[in-house]
């Protein structure tokens, strides 16, 4: 059986685990009264030091868990960004960042009962990933805040945006400049993670295509792994179509690179022969003077981390609110 942990102190006191955190590295940051309380909690539960703890009343910090799928993409780095800047600032300095980077449903699973059980993680961001309602039952079990960035449960706050709107401004930023055979590059929607974005992002897409009166042509929407290499020999196939596209909307920027790259190997002239938009709005893009659909990735992480530090002192996820975020087209020259 199991002995008491910091987050059952934290239950029994009223407050959250970081504050629980706080008394154990005698922090001036508690009030007498609530320092009290918790260490009659400490009492009551019989809690003992274990080394997790012992290496938190010696000044280690609480962590902020992170859960993502491929931590080296620039959608992410962005994000983390943000995170880190708010982690960075006043009292939250305390927190450390533990980032755990997941390669299916499975390892999710795994990363998120391996974080719960860890007592140094005082809430968890999840990023880019669906969770199931048996997942959110965990973690509401724990007592063990969570925020969802990219991603929708009822049950948890979330920073989001609206994929669909994002595929719309695509459309209509080339509709406008005369393209009507348009293709799309994107994520199958049998991915293993279980991403919708792609598909979001296609489906509004297409949807505003149909509107304009413009006749869809499923040869030039094409499919695959998330990447740039995989990207870059979608576009290649629809470059090599006997009417090839005058323009090609990526599902995200590091996919509108690999458009780009395909386009360069097959002397097509960017944005003479094709146009390329991408979504996101990473660094890269600017660099190459990709246009692209804007989402505020740095003020997404801060804001997710707002969120969580609030829940986290509140002592729980709280109410799940959801906050989007606007999105917006940047001009540049490959349009």
């Amino acid at each position: 059986m199991r002995g008491p942990t910091i987050r059952d102190v934290a239950r029994r006191a009223g407050v959250s685990a970081a504050t629980v955190s706080r008394v154990l590295n005698d922090s001036p940051l508690v009030l007498e009264p609530t320092r009290e309380r918790v260490q009659a909690a400490v009492d009551e539960l019989g809690y003992r030091l274990n080394a997790t703890a012992r290496n938190l009343s010696i000044g280690r910090a609480m962590a902020i868990g992170v859960v993502v799928p491929f931590f080296t993409a620039p959608s992410v780095i962005e994000r983390l960004r943000g995170v880190v800047e708010r982690l960075g600032r006043g009292e939250h300095r305390e927190y450390d960042l533990m980032l755990f980077d997941v390669e299916g449903p499975e390892q999710r699973g795994g990363a998120l009962r391996d974080l719960a059980r860890r007592d140094r993680v005082a809430g968890l961001l999840i990023m880019s990933l669906p969770i199931s309602d048996a997942e959110v039952a965990a973690l509401e079990r724990d007592e063990l805040p969570a925020v969802l960035v990219d991603g929708t449960h009822p049950r948890l706050p979330r920073v989001v945006i609206d994929n669909v709107r994002g595929g719309e401004l695509a459309a209509e930023h080339l509709l406008v400049r005369g393209h009507r055979r348009i293709g799309f590059v994107g994520d199958h929607p049998a991915n293993p993670y279980g991403f919708t974005s792609s598909e979001d992002r296609r489906r509004g897409f297409r949807n505003a295509l149909e509107r304009a009166g413009v006749e869809s042509d499923p040869a030039l929407d094409r499919l695959g792994p998330h990447g740039r290499e995989e990207a870059g020999e979608l576009a290649a196939a629809l470059l090599s179509l006997p009417e090839p596209p005058t323009a090609i909307f990526a599902a995200s920027d590091l996919q509108a690179i690999g458009v780009l790259r395909a386009a360069e190997l097959l002397n097509v002239r960017v944005p003479d022969e094709l146009a390329v938009i991408g979504f996101d709005d990473v660094d890269l893009a600017e660099i190459v003077g990709l246009t692209t659909i804007r989402q505020p990735l740095r003020e997404g992480g801060a804001l997710a981390a707002d969120l969580l530090l609030a829940a986290i002192d509140r002592g729980g996820s709280g109410v799940p609110v959801e906050e989007q975020q606007a999105l917006t087209v940047v001009e540049r020259r490959t349009t």
